[in-house]
């Protein structure tokens, strides 16, 4: 059975920082891209971050320079690290991971207000 954990989300203030976990199972962590997805209401879902299994990063430009991505194979565990966080980073943030098939996490609520 396949799962994907997302922890780590919560309430900050504008400027803070969180640190995303996501603990995978259930299938070969190390060969499957990893990606982070957010969700705010009555918005579509959007890519955030990826990273390949040789640890290739790609972000949207909406975070570049403010999160880090990176990948754990040995405790098969993705993480988002987020600094400077604004209002508009407030959204349910998903794990992803991708070979052939597609899996997603539950999500995590990630609320930026002071």
């Amino acid at each position: 059975q396949v799962q994907l954990v997302e922890s780590g989300g919560g309430l900050v203030q504008p400027g803070g920082s969180l640190r995303l976990s996501c603990a995978a199972s259930g299938f070969t962590f190390s060969s499957y891209v990893m990606s982070w997805y957010r969700q705010a209401p009555g918005k579509e879902r959007e890519l955030v971050a990826s990273i390949s299994g040789a640890g290739t990063t790609n972000y949207a430009d909406s975070v570049k320079d403010r999160f880090t991505i990176s990948r754990d194979n040995a405790k098969n565990t993705v993480y988002l690290q987020m600094n400077s966080l604004k209002a508009e980073d407030t959204a349910v943030y998903f794990c992803k991971a991708r070979r052939i098939s597609t899996y997603w996490g539950q999500g995590t609520q990630v609320t930026v207000s002071s």
